[in-house]
């Protein structure tokens, strides 16, 4: 992942769209980095491990805004950005393996990777011609040395010795150290070999959804996995189709499935994100219940109306609800701790009106058995866009905690 060049002897149109794609190749990667460190952050800043991504992440991103002020502006000087950044890449990565192996590297790789990097940020700042390509030629010979030498010790770590997360996130991490090898290579021989424009932003796209996707464990490693591979060969058969369709040509095509690629995993990343916040959100309750500094049930129901899941929940005294039977109450509640109001047990036509009667009293979707003698309910709105099967669950066990409170409370008496 290197300089930027422009690439004279083209047709204006793949020109001017050779331009634009790149600035879009870059823009994207600077968000979807962005959105990785705000994830990073918000899991721990602290973690030893995720203070070495961000590191990495923070690099890279200035990689990139010095591709895209050199790009929006014009001004060569935004080059040093991009070089010094390059230079530092191969010692972050080797930071971060570090990190995930739990192991330090042999001390002949860091100092090769220590020097190095001395070295590419020093030379970062010789502004001038006469360097150049020795420079670009030395940079790019580093990047995969640092690349070569960090896959080295992911394929020779001790398995054992790492969780199966911690093995998928190596995995990962090997992965995409592997897609860039090829891609740092496109990017500093991009005269020679006649690209159009510098990949390599497709592969710190697909690190930061990897990454992202680490923090839905549920998901799979494998199919993650499978999902890479369908999202790449979606993007290169949409991509080369309309290549072929449109007659744009090699350049053209090469363009067309960067930028399909791109949209594909800038959506994918956004919506991962978008989906770990939504799961961090529903497990609020459960959060709750795990630190709840009380075991009295009225304390714990009257902290519970102040929690944002359950904003505006009305405890229901067995005062309020001296007009009903108890005896109907007691199989209503038998049937259905939880009543729900889009599916209400069938228990015959009186206790059907019972339980019409408290959900259009209380104006509730949801109405929970809190405690059986004296009889206290929970009755609460849970708009239907919020509920979802975590919810509904975290909803049981509330009930359930209010129940065993309550029965210990009894027995204490």
């Amino acid at each position: 992942m290197g300089d930027v060049a422009s690439l004279p002897g083209r047709p204006p149109v793949i020109a001017a769209a050779t331009v634009l794609v790149q600035l879009f190749l870059s823009c994207a990667a600077l968000l979807g980095l962005a959105v990785l460190r705000n994830v990073l952050i918000a899991r721990d800043p602290d973690d030893p491990i995720n203070r070495r991504f961000i590191f990495g992440v923070q690099v890279t991103m200035m990689l990139f805004v010095g591709r895209v002020l050199m790009i929006l502006t014009g001004v060569e000087a935004f080059r040093v950005l991009v070089l010094l950044a390059a230079g530092l890449i191969p010692l972050a990565v080797l930071l971060l393996t570090e990190g995930l192996l739990r192991r330090h590297a042999p001390p002949a790789i860091k100092s090769v990777m220590g020097v190095g990097a001395a070295i590419a940020a020093v030379s970062a700042f010789w502004y001038g011609g006469a360097i150049d390509p020795a420079r670009l030629f030395a940079l790019l010979g580093f990047q995969i040395l640092g690349f070569i030498l960090s896959g080295w010790l992911v394929l020779t770590r001790d398995r054992a010795s790492l969780s199966g997360a911690e093995n998928a996130m190596v995995v990962r991490l090997g992965l995409s150290l592997l897609l860039f090898i090829p891609l740092a290579v496109g990017d500093f021989l991009l005269l020679y070999i006649n690209l159009p424009i510098q990949f390599s932003a497709l592969g710190v796209l697909i690190l930061c959804w990897l990454a992202i996707g680490l923090g839905r464990a549920h998901q799979g490693h494998w199919a993650t996995l499978i999902n890479l591979a369908v999202m790449v060969f979606a993007a290169v058969f949409v991509g080369s189709m309309i290549g072929f369709l449109a007659a744009l040509g090699r350049d053209g095509t090469l363009l067309t499935v960067a930028a399909v690629m791109t949209t594909l995993f800038v959506v994918a990343i956004l919506n991962d994100a978008r989906l770990l916040r939504i799961e961090d959100q529903s497990l609020g309750l459960l959060r709750y219940l795990a630190t709840a500094k009380t075991d009295d049930p009225m304390t714990f129901l009257r902290d519970l109306q102040n929690h944002p899941a359950v904003e505006g929940a009305v405890v229901v005294s067995a005062e309020s609800l001296s007009g009903l039977q108890e005896p109907v109450l007691d199989r209503i509640f038998q049937a259905a701790p939880v009543l729900r109001k889009a599916e209400p047990p069938t228990l015959g036509p009186v206790a059907d009106d019972h339980i019409t009667y408290l959900f259009e009293r209380y104006a509730a979707t949801h109405i929970i058995l809190a405690r059986s003698y004296p009889r206290v309910l929970i009755a609460l709105s849970m708009p239907s866009l919020r509920t979802s099967p975590s919810a509904e669950l975290e909803l049981q066990v509330v009930q359930r905690m209010a129940i065993l409170m309550a029965e210990k409370g009894k027995k204490n008496e």
